[in-house]
């Protein structure tokens, strides 16, 4: 199953079709055909026989008729396999859209960029060498306005760069700045993406800015959503308290308690529990009745 980060890359480039072939002009330095349109396309890339190609993404560049394809592939980890999928990909497409057709392999991992755009020997001389957007080609966004305009391209380099000590923090500022403007299913989701993609160092020193007041979320959204975390923040503290206590006095707890006591988000509930178990002779008797 692709992970959360293999998705969320995606999504990225599915918002924000023009992204490929930006990334392919200015990153890469790709010259491109003239083109009016972008289009998403089907990504089954499958020919005649039974073995099933399947792309992660395909970007059809148009003017009146197709005139490129960027087959965008997220990898994470090396997979062997692909070395020998990512041909058939570009033989299809050219075959199905009678275009160039190139592979845009895109990665946070240097040593995967490596792996990935050695070339692929194809026999009688041949060679395809994939396109690849590793770290050194993500651009660094640092600043709001451009993160702002370009909500896609802040959130890949806060997922590519965010943990960097250099550069991190006004990298990840800038990301939570552009996703905090966006409408709420949207700006969500790239808010998590970029908290996701964090390390404990990083986390930690963005939670040490958000706590001196230095950054001030931007949307109605994003304050709601800061609330809430808060508020979630104090119940699952209190929660935790209850089980500590019931341990330090020798009382057990089944694994539906459990459940119970940590799943609960009212405060005033878990207040009176609390308030119970310290004098509790049992589990059950803190619920009441």
């Amino acid at each position: 199953m692709p992970s959360f980060s293999h998705e969320g890359l995606l999504r990225l480039f599915r918002n924000h079709p023009a992204l490929a072939p930006e990334l392919l002009r200015d990153a890469l330095h790709m010259p491109l055909p003239e083109y009016a349109e972008i289009r998403l396309v089907d990504t089954d890339l499958t020919n005649l026989r039974p073995a099933q190609f399947t792309a992660d993404l395909v970007v059809l560049l148009h003017d009146g008729r197709p005139v490129q394809v960027i087959i965008v592939e997220v990898q994470l980890a090396e997979d062997p396999r692909k070395r020998f999928a990512w041909p058939v990909y570009v033989a299809t497409s050219r075959a199905l859209y009678e275009c160039d057709a190139c592979v845009l392999v895109v990665t946070p991992s240097s040593a995967v960029a490596r792996w990935a755009q050695e070339p692929i020997e194809l026999g009688h001389g041949s060679q395809l060498k994939p396109l690849v957007l590793g770290p050194e080609r993500v651009p660094v966004v640092t600043e709001v306005a451009q993160a702002r305009r370009e909500p896609e391209l802040a959130v890949l380099s806060s997922m590519t760069h965010g943990n960097d000590p250099a550069v991190g923090q006004p990298v990840v500022l800038a990301a939570l700045a552009a996703a905090n403007g966006l409408e709420s299913e949207r700006g969500l989701l790239y808010s998590d993406l970029v908290m996701a993609s964090l390390n404990q160092a990083m986390r930690a020193a963005l939670e040490a800015i958000m706590a001196s007041g230095q950054y001030e979320y931007q949307s109605e959204f994003a304050k709601k959503h800061q609330a809430v975390g808060r508020a979630e923040g104090r119940a699952e503290g209190r929660a935790e308290d209850i089980l500590r206590v019931l341990q330090i006095r020798g009382i057990g707890v089944t694994v539906q308690q459990r459940e119970q006591i940590l799943g609960c988000r009212d405060t005033a509930v878990l207040d009176t529990w609390l308030a119970r178990a310290v004098t509790t002779a049992s589990a059950a008797e803190v619920f009441g009745d």
